[in-house]
């Protein structure tokens, strides 16, 4: 097992929990999300760590040689 493709995966998964927590609290429009207060100014800063940690999880998983 790979451990940058493990690697890889997990930001990948933890970019897309992060994206759609941070769409979803700017479509809520301020009101109280998972127990944590936000507007929607401060949404957009798990929106953009998420597409950061997706970003570079699909990265690692494309650019990791697969050897046996």
């Amino acid at each position: 097992m790979n451990l940058k493709r493990t690697f890889g995966a997990i930001l990948t998964i933890l970019g897309i929990v992060g994206v759609i927590w941070g769409a979803y609290a700017f479509l809520a429009g301020g009101d109280s999300v998972g127990g944590v207060s936000m507007n929607q100014f401060s949404s957009v800063v798990p929106f953009i760590v998420g597409l950061i940690f997706f970003f570079t999880g699909i990265s690692l998983i494309k650019g990791t040689k697969d050897t046996a």
